[in-house]
């Protein structure tokens, strides 16, 4: 923590690798992040897919404090589980802060992480595609931050939207957890990559894959208001 340095808030294996006084503490701050990304909505600026892709990189070292998790279960299946048990606490607390006060937001003033646009992207999102909106938000950066509190404003029936966010969050955290797990070991036996030294590009690249849909969303809406 010596050489700690702010820009490092933004690079996922800082709070992956994160210790406090030798007692490695990773699992629970990626398990907050992501609870917050949704439970709190003031974590869409934290990073969120990329942080579960290093986390299957990481399992190993993530799922070591988890000593009350059986032993029959392999490392990245415990993290898996694990996030995606967070990803639907936070998603449930999303949902109950637009069912009682979620539309005092329309009314806030814009902040330095706070945008009203993004409340009407992701309302906007909704509309369009319904509860299944909660499955596609959750592979979209910041869009997930807000569906699940459009849902809780338009009350959307509990029981459905349990339903997706429980399959979300499961589709979510398995397939990027998984994905960074064995794309590591692939690259590492296959070609003698070690993916952990090139985590720079690795971000890079699930940061552009991730904010195509949005990228190309806003210049389709930029072109529509231009014509």
């Amino acid at each position: 923590m010596n050489d700690f340095h702010w820009t490092q808030l933004f690079n996922p294996e800082f709070y992956i690798t994160m210790e406090v006084g030798g007692i490695p503490i990773g699992i629970y701050v990626v398990l907050f992040i992501v609870f917050a990304e949704t439970g709190l909505f003031a974590g869409f600026f934290l990073p969120g897919d990329s942080l579960l892709f290093l986390s299957g990189i990481y399992a190993e070292k993530l799922a070591a404090p988890l000593r009350f998790i059986p032993e029959t279960y392999s490392d990245v299946t415990v993290v898996a589980l694990a996030i995606s048990l967070a990803a639907i606490i936070g998603n449930i607390f999303g949902y109950w802060f637009g069912a009682t006060s979620g539309r005092g937001l329309y009314n806030r003033k814009d902040g330095l992480l706070f945008k009203k646009k993004y409340l009407y992207q992701s309302q906007e999102f909704f509309e369009k595609h319904g509860g299944k909106a909660i499955i596609f938000a959750r592979f979209l950066p910041v869009v997930r931050t807000f569906v699940p509190i459009i849902a809780g404003i338009v009350h959307m029936p509990k029981s459905k939207f349990m339903l997706f966010n429980v399959l979300s969050s499961l589709l979510w955290s398995f397939i990027l957890v998984f994905a960074g797990h064995y794309l590591y070991a692939f690259f590492n036996e296959e070609f003698g990559i070690d993916l952990k030294k090139h985590i720079e590009t690795i971000i890079l690249i699930l940061i552009a894959i991730t904010s195509f849909p949005l990228i190309m969303k806003a210049i389709k809406a930029r072109r529509k208001t231009e014509s």
